[in-house]
């Protein structure tokens, strides 16, 4: 099946780094093989018969199946299967795997459907698009991105020739491709992908260009490192549900002088082309569904656990906590109704291809760097002191002392291990290495806030709101005069 194939797949020599050591068999090494039989169980979807409806479609020409994140949307069915492929593997992951590849895949096809829009400033990407596309569709290739520049020194740009020299830069271009060399962070799912996406987020001058490019590099490419920070992956899943299952891995990547042959070098050297490349609406219209898509779910994971939480004490009859988690129900319906904006409002690009309406995507990813610390600290409310009197583990249900244990642990509408175990449920979310790891996430995951929200004002046609208001000055004034 497709999920075994996947990790088969893994074993093609690839640097991946973990305390000072290369890891020789991500399968087996139990930082990686939890999140490794969660991915393999979603990419077998896609092979059972029942379920591949809810993830995928029938390739044209072919009889195959393929993930919808590589589905073209010309329809608003296509869209809807889209959306559906998406919330099928966070509602099997409940949110806490972003970058599972239906985001990168999101992005390709966004090109893809962009191309011929595309080729207009660049001849060669057409083809070159549409080559890897396809390679990447009908191989099923698990995909991630890699677009921040290292943090170095902040108060230096790249006129400081020790910070450019970091950034990842071309150092050398042959007949057959190019060298690269320098850092890129914070990539995502690093030591599961097949190639990485690869660009960046700084808008670069003219001199600056050899910084400029938009790249496919496998993941085993000689002369690159993947560097992880710590695993807080736990192998003991009674106690540590999540981190035993959904640990995604962040990784900075070491570009030792890695060879990307020209077919995976999209653009390169033109710093307005790059620009143009990453700001492309098609792209980012169907690659940012796909983040909204996710919220939802993760949303509803953390209201479902602050109600269960709530009831396991008998809390949920008080009026300041039913408050609490009414706010929590406002947040799910918010962004569902980003997410239906957004698809209902949709837009056809140049070549008929239906794409997200981004005003409503780029509101909900802004306000999600803030609905999700709130739900987190609902969530840490509503429970208290209760997250930190738990137990070390459930074992202790069943040694000499299980009868207190029962006695004294025992929930108001739940028995006394059942209640344990949802608390250490809550804790992975909200007090554990991997739930600290996903509030910080969650604020920063797409971009700068600051930055964000400024952005949409900046963009927004703010005539169409300040027109009225100035009518409004302005009859005042003539009513004002006429008394006079």
């Amino acid at each position: 099946m497709r999920g075994d194939k996947f990790i088969e797949s893994l074993k093609d020599g690839r640097s991946v780094w973990l305390e000072g050591a290369t890891v020789s068999d991500l399968r087996e090494h139990p930082a990686f093989k939890g999140t490794l039989d969660t991915i393999r169980s979603l990419f077998n979807l896609l092979d059972n018969p029942e379920e591949r409806e809810k993830v995928g479609y029938l390739v044209p020409g072919q009889n195959r199946y393929a993930h919808s994140s590589f589905l073209i949307p010309y329809s608003a069915e296509d869209l809807q299967k889209r959306h559906e492929a998406f919330s099928c593997w966070s509602q099997q992951t409940h949110g806490m795997m972003s970058r599972l590849s239906d985001y990168a895949r999101s992005l390709v096809t966004g090109w893809y459907a962009a191309r011929h829009e595309i080729a207009r400033y660049d001849t060669g990407f057409a083809a070159k698009i549409s080559s890897y596309y396809e390679h990447a569709r009908d191989g099923d290739l698990f995909l991630t991105t890699a677009i921040i520049d290292p943090q170095i020194d902040r108060s230096s740009g790249l006129e400081d020739s020790r910070i450019a020299e970091r950034f990842l830069h071309i150092v050398k271009e042959t007949s057959e491709g190019i060298v690269i060399r320098g850092a890129k962070m914070i990539a995502t799912g690093a030591p599961y992908t097949h190639d990485f996406v690869i660009f960046s987020f700084l808008k670069f001058s003219a001199e600056q260009k050899k910084h400029a490019h938009v790249l496919l590099v496998p993941a085993n490419s000689k002369g690159l490192h993947i560097v992880c920070r710590e695993s807080f992956a736990d192998s003991h899943e009674q106690n540590h549900i999540l981190s035993s299952r959904y640990e995604e891995m962040d990784a900075v990547l070491f570009f030792d002088d890695v060879f990307v042959p020209w077919e995976r070098v999209l653009l390169h050297g033109d710093t307005e082309k790059v620009l143009s490349l990453r700001a492309n609406r098609t792209a980012n219209g169907l690659a940012f569904h796909q983040n909204i898509v996710r919220y939802v779910a993760k949303l509803e994971f953390v209201a479902g656990v602050a109600f269960a939480v709530a009831e396991s004490i008998g809390a949920d009859g008080f009026l300041h906590v039913q408050e609490k988690l009414g706010e929590l129900l406002t947040q799910i319906d918010v962004m569902k109704a980003l997410v239906l904006a957004s698809e209902t409002k949709a837009k056809r690009n140049e070549n008929g291809v239906l794409v997200p309406e981004l005003s409503y995507i780029d509101t909900a990813r802004n306000i999600g760097t803030r609905f999700y610390p709130r739900a987190i600290e609902i969530l840490q409310q509503v429970g208290g002191g209760g997250f930190v009197q738990a137990p070390s583990g459930v074992e202790d249900f069943y040694g000499p002392i299980s009868g207190l244990m029962h006695l004294y642990f025992e929930g108001a509408s739940v028995s006394a291990e059942k209640k344990v175990q949802l608390y250490k449920l809550a804790w992975d979310l909200i007090g554990s290495p991997l739930g600290s790891r996903h509030e910080l996430y969650e604020r920063f995951y797409a971009g700068d806030p600051v930055r964000n929200y400024a952005s949409q004002y900046v963009q927004f046609n703010k005539q169409a709101l300040t027109d009225p208001v100035w009518r409004l000055v302005k009859d005042a004034s003539k009513m004002g005069a006429s008394t006079i």
